[in-house]
Parts: C-alpha cells; structure tokens; sequence
C-alpha cells in the first residue's frame, strides 16, 4: 500500500512540517497494517515540533488517529483485518496509512466511527485519568477548569458534571464562554479578569475549589495556586502558554499546604489491563451520552501546518481533526 506521511527533520514553526510517499511493506510480528480515517490533533503535537518534548530526528508528526486494519503480522491477537482501532500513543499518526506497533491500537466498540474516535481518544483519555483517577472529585465539590471551551476542556467539564462536581470553567472570550456553559460549567469567567482568582474565591464561600485541572500552563499558575483551597490540589497536565518552571514549594505551604501533580497520560495507560479499562470507561461515557464529542473544525490532512498555526493561535474549539 501506498501512503502519505509526515515528518520533520528539525524542530521549528509549523513550516518544517514535510511530506513524502513510502510504498509500506506488510507488517511485521506484532505489528498492524492500517489506513487510516481520520487524524486527531492535539497540543502535544506541536511539543514534538518545537522541541519542547524531544525526538529523534527524523520523526514522524501526530499522536492520534482511527482507521481500518488492513493487514496483521504474526502474534497479533486482539485486532483482526477490516476491524476499526484507534491510536493515541504512536508517534507518526499524521499519515493516510502506516505500520505500527500492534499494542498501541486498541479496537473501537461498534457505534463509534472514526472520526469521532480520533476526535476524543487522546482527549477523552486524559479526561478519564485526570477525572477517574488522578484527582477525583465527590459529588458537590468545586473544580476549576482553565481552558474550558478547549477540546479537553469541554470533555472535563463534561465528565466531571456526570460525577456531580460543580465546575467553574475560565475561558479566552464571551463567544467560548458559551461552549463551557453549554459543556455543564455552572460559572464562567474570562481568563483575562484581573480579579479572575478573587471570583473564584467568591463563587466558592471563600473557600476556593477542591482541585484546578490546569492543562495551560505558567499562564494560569498563579491563578490555579489562589484559587484552590486549603490541602486542595493542582493538576498540571498541559503546556499550552509554556511550562510552568521555577517552582518554590514553599509557595505551596503559603497557599494552604497544597498538592501539587504533574500528570502524564501514558504514566495511566502503561499497563495493558488498566489501558484498556480506561479505554471502556471512555467508550461508555461516549456511548451514553454523557459526554459528547464537539468537532469543532477539520482541515484536509496535508493543511496541518495550518491546523498547528490556528491551534497555537487559540482559533479553534472543541476537537480538530485532519481528513485523510
């Protein structure tokens, strides 16, 4: 089979993003043939092209998509030719067809598609992990979600609501405000108040929220640290305004003893057993409605440079995906 593929040959903007043809051999032992539907893209895309995540050069682009197997290597037990699996792991996603590792695709349920499955596995993951068992929250309590009309942001928001948690949802404008309120966010505020933490103090008694699912970094640090309540936590999951660095734990004391977690998705999908529970936990929240999939926008597959620029430029909601 023939395939297009995307690679990078150095870090940088999104120009550095190429694309070549490869003729692709059948797959090895434990490993899968498969052509792909549709293509997720995700902020951690754009880590591996910038460098701040590091790879090997070359390297291929893209950590998420959903298509058909059409050819298994020796070994492989739990994907069959013509089933539909999904990825979140494999570097090189960013491609019509590929060869990977079979371990790394999990099979979708019958009822969700491609698309929708490459719009919220990686996504939906986290949420499980941040939601279900990082920092899970009892019915009643507060959490704040910066970022809230984001891809992940909406996915949290929604499931947390599911578990009964009141959510205070922080976005970049009043247009986004309405995706954290339609999501289950039963406060908004714009993440550029200047007495943004002063509201969510007032929203919550003056007690503050129990946990802040943080995914966008230094920019919201501080917020997260004035907004969390005494022996509450922050979950810092993402880099989207760059990492938070230079951390004083003494801060953390003067804050109300906090805890504080940098959490990594595949630290929660390491083991093949609680994978592929986390995996069920998301299709069954998918498959109940409880939590929607919102494609906010999609791109033809060789315009990524262009779905990183609008990314990086806060123009999208929801999900992106790219279209094969």
């Amino acid at each position: 089979m023939r395939a297009t593929q995307a690679f990078i040959e150095q870090t940088g903007g999104p120009e550095v993003i190429q694309w070549h043809e490869v003729d692709l051999p059948a797959p090895g032992p434990v490993e899968i043939l498969i052509r792909h539907e549709a293509v997720g893209l995700n902020y951690i895309d754009t880590y591996f092209r910038t460098g701040l995540y590091p790879a090997a050069m070359p390297s291929g682009l893209g950590m998420e998509a959903a298509g058909v197997v059409e050819a298994v290597g020796d070994g492989v037990k739990h994907l069959k030719v013509g089933q539909r699996a999904v990825t979140f792991g494999a570097i090189g996603a960013y491609s019509t067809a590929r060869i990977a590792p079979a371990m790394q695709y999990f099979p979708l349920p019958e009822g969700i598609d491609s698309q929708t499955a490459a719009a919220v596995f990686l996504k939906g993951a986290t949420v499980e992990a941040l939601a279900e068992r990082c920092a899970p929250l009892d019915a009643g309590e507060w959490a704040l979600v910066p970022a809230a009309a984001g891809g992940v942001g909406q996915l949290l928001v929604q499931w947390l609501k599911a578990r009964g948690v009141r959510v205070i949802g922080t976005v970049g404008s009043e247009e986004k405000a309405q995706l954290a309120t339609q999501a289950g966010a039963e406060l908004v505020f714009l993440s550029a108040d200047p007495d943004l933490a002063g509201k969510v103090r007032a929203a919550t008694e003056g007690v503050g929220v129990a946990v802040s699912y943080d995914g966008v970094g230094a920019a919201t640090w501080e917020v997260s640290l004035k907004s969390v309540r005494r022996r509450g936590t922050i979950v810092s999951f993402g880099n989207a305004s760059g990492p938070v660095t230079g951390v004083n734990l003494g801060v953390l004391a003067q804050a109300g003893s906090l805890f504080v977690t940098r959490m990594t998705l595949f630290d929660y999908y390491r083991e093949p057993a609680e994978a592929m529970a986390g995996a069920a936990k998301l299709w069954e929240m998918v498959g109940s409605g409880k939590v929607t999939v919102n494609i906010g926008q999609t791109y033809p597959l060789l315009e990524a440079a262009q779905a990183h620029r609008d990314l990086e430029a806060r123009l999208t909601t929801g999900s992106t995906l790219l279209l094969p």
